[in-house]
C-alpha cells in the first residue's frame, strides 16, 4: 500500500496527538486524597483532647468544639489582587476597607494560591483545603460535581443553612447543597455591570433575614475588566470603591444584630486568584497567587499601634479555619493550617484543642498516603507535641493556675505550630501521584510515531511524495500476534495489581485492544521500514555522486537551530524565556539569507562559462539521484545551474536592491514587534510599546494606529483575492474598527467621549458575516478545482480566498494595539516570497522550516508566552451575547494560534500557488510541518518524564505541556487540511 507524504503526515500527528492525550491525562494527577473509611469526616470521627499521663487518666472533651460564630459571611472577589486591597489603589478606592484593617477589629493576611490560578480550582482549595489537580484549567470551562469532602458538605450534613449568590461554577461543584442561589455565568467576560449587580440585588433582603448561617457572595465584575482592560484601567478604580461600599453594607448590616446574638458574626473577604500585568491569570507571577485575606469580627481586638505587614498564609489555610470557626469538622482531604490569630481570642485550652484536632487531620492523611509516614519529620512534631498537650491537661486538670501552666501551654501551641507547618509542606509536595501507566502507554505512542516519520524521509521526500507501507508480510504479521499477545498480558497484569485505578485500566477492553493493535503495528512499520533501508545499504549505488555541497549554511543553521531549540526544553528557564529562542533563531536565518542572497549575486559577476559548465557537470549527477534526495525539485530543470540562471534573471532587474534589503527590512520589523509586547517571566513586567498605546491617556494614538494598520492589511491581503472578496474584505475591516470603536478602545474622529460604549454585539456579527462570506467563497473555488475541473489557478485563488477570511477573523480577535503583529506578518509573507524565496529557489523543505519558525516567533510577538495567564479569554466572547462553549473555545483557541496558523496556511497557498513546481511541493510541505512539529512534543514528553519531580514542574513545565498538546491537535488539523489540498499530485502520479 502507498501513502503520499502529507496523507502519512496527517495520520501520524493525529495518532501522535492521541498519544500526547493519553500522556497528559497519566501526567495531571489528582490531589492527594484520603482512602475511604469507614464515614470520615463525620463527627464522630473526631478524637478527642490528648489523654493526660498516668493510669486511667482521660479528659472530658471529646466532643466536636462549638461554632465561634453565629453567621459567616464570605465575599469572594474575582481576580482581586493584593495590591488593589493594601496597596495606593486600596487606599484610594476601598476607604472603608482600609479603615477597617488599620483601625478596625480585623486581621488581614495575604493568601498564596498554586498554580493553575484559574477560578475551579482556587474554589476548590477554598472549601476543601486541598491542592486541586492541575488538570482541572481544562475541565474549568465545564466544572463537574465535586466528590470530596469539604467545607460546604460538612456545614450542609451538620444543618447549616447556606445561601450563595453569583459564579455559577459554585452551583456546579455543589449541587443541592444550597437552600437558595443564583448563578451568574462567569465566562462572558464582556459583562462588567450586571454580572456584579445580579449578585447586590439580593443583598439587602437576605440581611434582613435571619434563615441562614453561611452566605456566600462571588463577584466577577473586577475579573471581567481586568481580561479584557488590564489591571491599570480606568475602569478598576469604580470597580473597586463598589465593591468597599457592599462590604461596608454587609459589615454594618452584621454588626447592627450582634445586640441581639450570643456570638458574633465573621466577615470573610478573599480573592480567588490575582491578576497579571496584562490583566489575565492562570500562572504563577506574584500578582497571580497573592491575594488579600480579610477576617473582620467584633470577636476580634480592636488593632492598635502601627500597622505591620500582612502575614503570608496559604489559600488552603481558609478551609481549616472556616471549620473550626462554624463548629465543624476539618475536611479530611485538607492540608491547611489553622490561622491561629483568627481564634487568638481563646482560651489556652480552646487553642490547643484546635490546633490539636488540626493536627490530628493532617498526621492521618499523612499516614493514609505515606507507607513510612512515622519517620516523617512532621508527624514526630506533632507526636511530641501531643505528648507535651497530654501534660499541659494534666497540670489543668489538677486546677493549677500558675504561670508554669502559662509557659508550657505557649510551648505546646508553638510545638504544634511548628508540627502543622512541617506536615502540610509534606502533604503538599506529595500532591503528584502519577499515573504512569497510561504515561508510559503515551510516550510509547508519541516516540513510535516520531521514529516512523524520521524513517521514512527519504522516501516520503522524494520526488515521488510517497512512502511504501507493508500491510501483509507473513514475518511481519507474526511478529504483530506475537506483540499483541505480550502487550495485552502485561496489561492484565498492571491493571489487576496496581493499587490505584489508572485511567488506562478504566477503559473498556475492546478500546484497550485496539490501543495496544495500534502499539503493535506502528512498531512492525518501523521495523519494516528499518529493513528496507537496510536492504538499499546493500546494493550497489549507480553513478554515485559525492558532492560537499549539497548543505549550505541555511541548512546548517536549519537543522542547529531545530536541535539546539529541542535541547533547551529541558532548562526551565528557557521554557519561561522560550521567545528569546525564536527571536534569535529567525533573526539568524535573515542573516544566513542575506549571505546567500549576496553570494548569488556576487557569484555570478565572477562566474566563467567553464565554470557554468564544471557546475552543470556536477549538478546533472545530484538531479539523477533526485528520486532519494530530501529536496523539492522544480519543474523546469532538475540542476542547480538553472537555479543560478534563474537567479542571474531575477538580479538584473530592478528588484536586485530590494531583494538584498528584505532581510534587513524583515529584521527591522521583528525588532519593533519585540518592543510591543513584553512576554515571559523575567521581564514581563518591564513596560512596553502596547502598555504604553492602551493607556487611556493615548487612546488617539492607538486609534490611529489602529485604522492605519487595517488599511495596510486589506493592501497587503486582496492582492490574489476577486473583486466580490475585496469588497466583502475592505467591508470587514470596516467592521473591525467600528466594534473596537463600540465598546470603547478606539475612538472615531468626530468622536469626543467614550460614553455610549456596549458590548458591540452587532458589529462583531457584521463582520463574522463577511468572515464567513469570503471563507465560503474560496470554499466553493476548492471544491470545483477538486470536484469539477483540476484547474491550478481556481485552487490558487479558493487557498488565498480562506487566507483572507483567516486574516480578517484575525484582525476581529486581535486587541487593537496587535493589529501591527498582524500588518508585519503579511509584510514579512509578502517579502520573502517575491524577494526571498523565489529569487534563491527554496525547496519546500526549507520554505516549510522558515514557515514554521516564523509561526512560532509570531505566537510570541502576538504576546503569548508559555503560561497560562496569557491566553486572552476575551478573544473567545467577540459577538456573543452569552457564553456559548463550541464558539467561545474556538474563537480562544484561533486567536491564542493565530500566528502558526496564519503561517502554516500562508505555506500551503504558496506552495500550491508556485506552477514552477514538482508536483510534489504541497506533500513536501506537510510532511516536513508534521516533522517539525512532532519532534519538539516527543522530546519534550521524554523530558517532562524525566523531570517530574522538578521544583517547577507545576508552575512552569505543566503549562508548555498543555500548549504543546493543544498544538499538535491544531498541526493535525493543518496537514488534514494539507492532504484534502494535494489531490492534484496523486492524479498527476498515477499519469
Amino acid at each position: 500500500m502507498r501513502l503520499r507524504s502529507g496523507s502519512l503526515a496527517a495520520g501520524c500527528l493525529l495518532l501522535q496527538a492521541m498519544g500526547a492525550a493519553i500522556f497528559l491525562r497519566g501526567f495531571f494527577p489528582m490531589a492527594v486524597r484520603a482512602r475511604p473509611r469507614g464515614g470520615g469526616g463525620e463527627p464522630g470521627d473526631v478524637p478527642a483532647e490528648p489523654a493526660p499521663p498516668g493510669s486511667g487518666a482521660v479528659s472530658n472533651w471529646s466532643a466536636v468544639p462549638p461554632p465561634l460564630f453565629r453567621k459567616v459571611v464570605l465575599v469572594l472577589i474575582d481576580a482581586l489582587r493584593e495590591d488593589f486591597v493594601f496597596g495606593p489603589k486600596g487606599k484610594q478606592f476601598m476607604p472603608y476597607a482600609t479603615q477597617v484593617i488599620e483601625k478596625g477589629t480585623s486581621h488581614s493576611f495575604v493568601a498564596e494560591a498554586k498554580p493553575p490560578t484559574v477560578t475551579m480550582p482556587r474554589i476548590k482549595a477554598l472549601m476543601t483545603g486541598s491542592i486541586p489537580g492541575f488538570i482541572d484549567v481544562v475541565v474549568n470551562l465545564n466544572s463537574p460535581a465535586l466528590l470530596d469532602d469539604n467545607l460546604i458538605w460538612q456545614a450542609k450534613t451538620a444543618g447549616k443553612r447556606i445561601i450563595f449568590y453569583g459564579d455559577d461554577t459554585w452551583v456546579k461543584l455543589f449541587p443541592k447543597h444550597f437552600v437558595e442561589y443564583d448563578g451568574t455565568t462567569s465566562f462572558f467576560v464582556s459583562d462588567f455591570t450586571e454580572v456584579d449587580d445580579n449578585v447586590t440585588r439580593h443583598l439587602d433582603r437576605v440581611l434582613k433575614r435571619e434563615d441562614w448561617d453561611l452566605l456566600i457572595l462571588h463577584y466577577l465584575g473586577l475579573d471581567h475588566i481586568g481580561h479584557v482592560t488590564g489591571p491599570n484601567s480606568p475602569l478598576v478604580g469604580p470597580k473597586l470603591r463598589e465593591m468597599d461600599n457592599i462590604l461596608k453594607k454587609i459589615h454594618i448590616s452584621l454588626l447592627s444584630k450582634e445586640g441581639e446574638a450570643s456570638l458574633p458574626s465573621l466577615l470573610v473577604v478573599c480573592g480567588d486568584h490575582g491578576m497579571s500585568e496584562t490583566g489575565s491569570h492562570g500562572g504563577s507571577s506574584e500578582g497571580e497567587v497573592h491575594t488579600p485575606l480579610l477576617f473582620i469580627s467584633s470577636a476580634f481586638e480592636k488593632r492598635s499601634g502601627p500597622l505591620t505587614q500582612p502575614e503570608l498564609v496559604q489559600q488552603t489555610d481558609l478551609a481549616s479555619t472556616l471549620a473550626v470557626g462554624l463548629g465543624l469538622p476539618i475536611s479530611r482531604n485538607s492540608v491547611g493550617t489553622l490561622i491561629l490569630p483568627v481564634v487568638g481570642g481563646k482560651t489556652m485550652r480552646e487553642q490547643l484543642r484546635f490546633l490539636h484536632l488540626n493536627g490530628f487531620q493532617l498526621s492521618r492523611l499523612l499516614e493514609e498516603n505515606t507507607p513510612a509516614y512515622e519517620k516523617d519529620p512532621g508527624y514526630e512534631q506533632f507526636k511530641i507535641a501531643e505528648k507535651s498537650h497530654g501534660n499541659w491537661i494534666k497540670l489543668y486538670l489538677e486546677g493549677n493556675n500558675s504561670e508554669i501552666l502559662m509557659n508550657l501551654g505557649k510551648k505546646v501551641l508553638k510545638q504544634y505550630l511548628e508540627a502543622l507547618k512541617t506536615l502540610s509542606a509534606s502533604l503538599s509536595k506529595q500532591v503528584a501521584q502519577y499515573d504512569m501507566y497510561s504515561m508510559m502507554v503515551g510516550t510509547v505512542i508519541v516516540m513510535e510515531v516520531l521514529l516512523l516519520l524520521l524513517l521514512s524521509v527519504p522516501k516520503a521526500l522524494s520526488s515521488r511524495a510517497e512512502f511504501e507501507v507493508p500491510l501483509s508480510p507473513s514475518v511481519f504479521s507474526l511478529l504483530f500476534y506475537l506483540m499483541c499477545l505480550v502487550l495485552c498480558a502485561v496489561h492484565v497484569i498492571v491493571c489487576t495489581s496496581a493499587e490505584n485505578l489508572c485511567y488506562f485500566c478504566s477503559m473498556s477492553w475492546l478500546t484497550a485492544l485496539g490501543v495496544m493493535m495500534l502499539i503493535s503495528a506502528l512498531m512492525c512499520g518501523i521495523l519494516s521500514a528499518i529493513g528496507k533501508i537496510l536492504e538499499n545499504s546493500r546494493l550497489p549505488v549507480k553513478n554515485p555522486v559525492v558532492s560537499s555541497s549539497s548543505w549550505s549554511e541555511v541548512d546548517v543553521l536549519m537543522l542547529a537551530g531545530t536541535i539546539g531549540h529541542v535541547l533547551s526544553l529541558g532548562a526551565s528557564s528557557f521554557i519561561e524565556e522560550e521567545h528569546q529562542t525564536w527571536y534569535f533563531l529567525i533573526n539568524t536565518l535573515c542573516l544566513a539569507l542575506c549571505q546567500e542572497l549576496c553570494r548569488n549575486h556576487f557569484l555570478l559577476k565572477e562566474c566563467d562559462p567553464q565554470h557554468g559548465i564544471s557546475l552543470k557537470q556536477n549538478f546533472d549527477g545530484i538531479g539523477e539521484a533526485s528520486d532519494c534526495k530530501n529536496i523539492d525539485v522544480p519543474a523546469s530543470g532538475n540542476s542547480k545551474l538553472d537555479k543560478v540562471a534563474s537567479s542571474a534573471e531575477f538580479i538584473k532587474g530592478s528588484d536586485k536592491w530590494i531583494s538584498l534589503a528584505s532581510p534587513w527590512i524583515i529584521l527591522i520589523c521583528c525588532r519593533l514587534l519585540r518592543s510591543l509586547n513584553q512576554t515571559g517571566v523575567q521581564w514581563a513586567h518591564r513596560p512596553d510599546f502596547g502598555h504604553w498605546l492602551t493607556s487611556s491617556e493615548h487612546k488617539s494614538e492607538l486609534s490611529f494606529l489602529a485604522a492605519v494598520s487595517l488599511v495596510m492589511i486589506f493592501f497587503l491581503v486582496q492582492r490574489r483575492c476577486s473583486l466580490v472578496s475585496k469588497i466583502a474584505m475592505a467591508l470587514g475591516l470596516l467592521g473591525v474598527y467600528s466594534y473596537r470603536a463600540a465598546i470603547g478602545n478606539v475612538v472615531f474622529p468626530w468622536q469626543h467621549d467614550s460614553k455610549d460604549i456596549s458590548k458591540g454585539i452587532t458589529e462583531a456579527r457584521f463582520v463574522y458575516v463577511f468572515v464567513l462570506g469570503i471563507v465560503f467563497t474560496g470554499t466553493k473555488d476548492l471544491l470545483k478545482s477538486q470536484v469539477i475541473s483540476a484547474d491550478s489557478s481556481v485552487k490558487s485563488t479558493g487557498l488565498w480566498e480562506v487566507y483572507s477570511g483567516l486574516v480578517l477573523l484575525a484582525a476581529l480577535l486581535f486587541r487593537p494595539h496587535n493589529l501591527p503583529v498582524l500588518v508585519f506578518c503579511l509584510l514579512i509573507q509578502t517579502m520573502m516570497t517575491k524577494y526571498i524565496w523565489r529569487p534563491l529557489k527554496c525547496d519546500a523543505a526549507q520554505i516549510t522550516i522558515m514557515h514554521y519558525w516564523f509561526g512560532q516567533a509570531f505566537f510570541y510577538f502576538q504576546g503569548n508566552s508559555n503560561g497560562i495567564a496569557t491566553v486572552d479569554v476575551s478573544a473567545g466572547f467577540v459577538g456573543l451575547e452569552s457564553y456559548v462553549e463550541i464558539p467561545a473555545i474556538f474563537l480562544t483557541a484561533f486567536a491564542t494560534y493565530a500566528g502558526p496558523l496564519l503561517w502554516a496556511i500562508h505555506l500551503l497557498c504558496y506552495l500550491s500557488s508556485e506552477v514552477s513546481r514538482n508536483a510534489a511541493a504541497v506533500g513536501h510541505g506537510c510532511f516536513c510541518y508534521a516533522l517539525m512539529r512532532s519532534i519538539p512534543v516527543a522530546i519534550y514528553i521524554l523530558l517532562v518524564t524525566g523531570l517530574r519531580y522538578h521544583l517547577f514542574i507545576w508552575s512552569v513545565f505543566s503549562p508548555k505541556l498543555l500548549y504543546e498538546g493543544v498544538h499538535v491537535f491544531i498541526t493535525a488539523v493543518i496537514c488534514l487540511f494539507f492532504t484534502a489540498m494535494d489531490q492534484n499530485h496523486s492524479q498527476k502520479v498515477q499519469d
